[in-house]
């Protein structure tokens, strides 16, 4: 009956907290967060504090711990069976028990779960209202006295009568209060929409319950402005990471809530502390770009996979090497060399065993085609922690694609040292251009094992004049008019950049040109990028935009205008994903993309994606 339903969701909601416990044990342990107490916990704080949904938070302890807890009672509440399980972890942890002091509660009703001076912890379901003020009331909390009430991911679970009437009692029963709150937010799919619809109401009737103060900031704004510069650079070099899309895609579903009323001067923590500008409102959309699964591609697990690259060798022949994904029924970076031929439509050809396999398992390599037969692969690497990969020549038959795969070799290029160390990164560009008529590789940015963003480029000893583009990685490289267009890209701050540079020919050389864009690029990372007729296509990426995910944007290189497309889709990941322009169909296919998320697991697209941008070329 609905009853048991209703038992079973409330303690599904209950683990939550045990999840969530072990996800800080480990950022503790790696020295994200400073707190000694959650490997204990596996419980929280001020004048008076009341966190909501407390969970196994450490709060309390930590705050005692450090002096910080005179003339301040904490109170926390949560579902009784996940009081009962705190009080008994205090009671047998004998640091904890110590800081709380001798737990004077004992036998004082069934919702005091743990009642000491400066410490109660009561077991209420938040959701029964007139149980939680009779139980606070009977615990000592004053509404005299000026409180913080926390809500960490708690108002998600609640029905959103319920949680809206826990607001308004906290208005109104609090003369002198602040509020935060820490949600989650999913924009792209109908429950994300319900979820932005109801926090945009729960803002205005916060203002409107006489909250004077009322700010919000999604967690990527959160920490590039409220968070002490030194603070994350220390975070950023505790370990090798490489996992930056899932984490600013995580952040961007994240966002914190503050409020406050009756406080002189008036509180708003969510100031920030330095001059980064917050980040702009809604990306402008000049229209959307079809969208349709490939047909004859669908379920074929070799191309469910993400940091991987994929090229035209020739016009209808695509190969895919590397990336992280599908292979033998399980998740690795993938060894084999993969080759999608067209005749009536594109067709998968079985996996291609090259001979060298563990030297061409790589992510966020390139792949330059150097001729029908041959092509170059450059660095790339297999843990974040690596030194980075050399460089690698893919041979192929001369009937590659005509009736079957083939034989595809792999071999090791021979490479002079000052061109193997230029091989050594990964997340950067290969791209051709010409000087003098002859043809070269331009390898720009991208990171190492010892330097998280590079600037540098090399393609032999050619004066290069103008300003010096930032350090990027993650960008984006075409080839036009002999030079190389570089978009995008995620700069040395781990913010995403929004320029556009053009590497032009001299007579003598080559010269950084920037290109102006109108309006302005809006800034990203982790897309792919394709010249046609004077226009630049960038197609998805990453940005710091919560309420949108990029499609396709076009560039015109003559005038600089810039518009945005959006790209209907059901839940497509267009990041660590590669693209190829077919000119005569004016048709882009998207192959992978993904990426290994800490919290959620590994996302992989199930199949290539074919975008139609006959109608937005013919537009320009």
């Amino acid at each position: 009956g609905s009853g048991s339903r209703a038992v079973s969701l409330s303690r599904q909601v209950q683990g939550t907290g045990g999840s969530s416990a072990v996800s800080k044990c480990s950022a503790a342990a790696r020295g994200y967060i400073q707190d000694r107490f959650l490997r204990l916990l596996a419980g929280r704080r001020r004048r008076r504090i009341l966190s909501l949904g407390a969970g196994f938070d450490s709060l309390y302890f930590r705050l005692k711990d450090m002096g910080l807890l005179q003339h301040t009672v904490v109170y926390e509440v949560d579902f009784p069976d996940v009081a009962c399980q705190k009080a008994a972890l205090i009671k047998g942890v004998k640091e904890l028990s110590a800081l709380v002091g001798d737990a004077g509660g004992e036998g004082l009703g069934e919702p005091l779960k743990f009642y000491q001076n400066d410490y109660k912890l009561l077991g209420v379901d938040l959701s029964e209202l007139p149980e939680l003020e009779r139980t606070l009331e009977e615990a000592g909390l004053s509404n005299k006295i000026p409180t913080l009430f926390i809500a960490e991911v708690v108002l998600t679970y609640m029905e959103t009568a319920r949680s809206d009437a826990l607001i308004q009692w906290a208005a109104e029963r609090f003369p002198r209060a602040c509020f935060l709150l820490y949600e989650q937010v999913q924009p792209q799919d109908p429950f994300g929409h319900i979820m932005q619809q109801h926090f945009r109401q729960l803002s205005t009737a916060l203002r409107s319950l006489g909250w004077t103060e009322c700010s919000v900031m999604d967690m990527n704004e959160f920490f590039t402005c409220c968070i002490p510069e030194d603070e994350q650079q220390r975070v950023q070099t505790l370990e090798p990471f490489d996992e930056y899309e899932e984490w600013h895609l995580k952040c961007s579903h994240y966002f914190v809530l503050a409020a406050s009323k009756g406080m002189e001067p008036s509180w708003t923590p969510l100031s920030p502390s330095g001059t980064v500008p917050r980040h702009a409102g809604p990306v402008g959309v000049a229209g959307s770009v079809p969208a349709a699964v490939c047909a004859g591609l669908s379920g074929v697990p070799g191309l469910r996979r993400y940091g991987h690259h994929s090229v035209l060798v020739k016009p209808n022949v695509i190969v895919t090497t590397g990336g992280f994904g599908e292979e033998h029924g399980q998740h690795c970076r993938v060894r084999n060399v993969h080759l999608l031929s067209r005749h009536s439509r594109w067709m998968a050809s079985a996996a291609l065993p090259s001979c060298t396999t563990a030297v061409s398992e790589r992510l966020y390599h390139t792949v330059s085609r150097l001729s029908d037969t041959l092509a170059l692969v450059v660095g790339g690497r297999t843990s974040p922690s690596s030194t980075g990969l050399g460089m690698l020549w893919l041979k192929f038959p001369k009937t590659c694609g005509a009736s079957g795969p083939g034989d595809v070799s792999v071999e090791l290029a021979s490479l002079q040292p000052d061109a193997e160390a230029a091989a050594l990164r990964w997340r950067h560009s290969t791209t051709e251009i010409t000087f003098k008529g002859e043809q070269y590789l331009f390898v720009y940015g991208g990171r190492s094992a010892l330097q998280p963003v590079l600037r540098d480029w090399h393609f032999l000893h050619i004066p290069v004049d103008g300003p010096v583009p930032e350090s990027r990685h993650s960008h984006s490289a075409c080839s036009w008019e002999g030079g190389v267009l570089i978009a995008g890209g995620l700069g040395a701050a781990e913010q995403p950049l929004g320029s556009v540079f053009l590497l032009r020919e001299l007579e003598h050389g080559f010269k950084w040109q920037t290109i102006e864009t109108h309006p302005p690029l809006v800034p990203r990372y982790s897309h792919t990028a394709h010249v046609h007729e004077g226009k630049l296509l960038l197609v998805g990426g990453v940005w710091f935009h919560a309420s949108s995910v990029p499609g396709v944007t076009v560039i015109d290189l003559m005038t600089g205008l810039c518009l945005n497309y959006v790209i209907n889709v059901w839940p497509l990941m267009l990041h660590n994903h590669s693209s190829v322009f077919l000119p005569d169909e004016k048709e882009l296919l998207v192959i992978g993309g993904g990426g290994n998320c800490f919290s959620f697991g590994t996302h992989l697209n199930p199949e290539p994606v074919l975008l139609s941008l006959g109608s937005i070329l013919a537009s320009h």
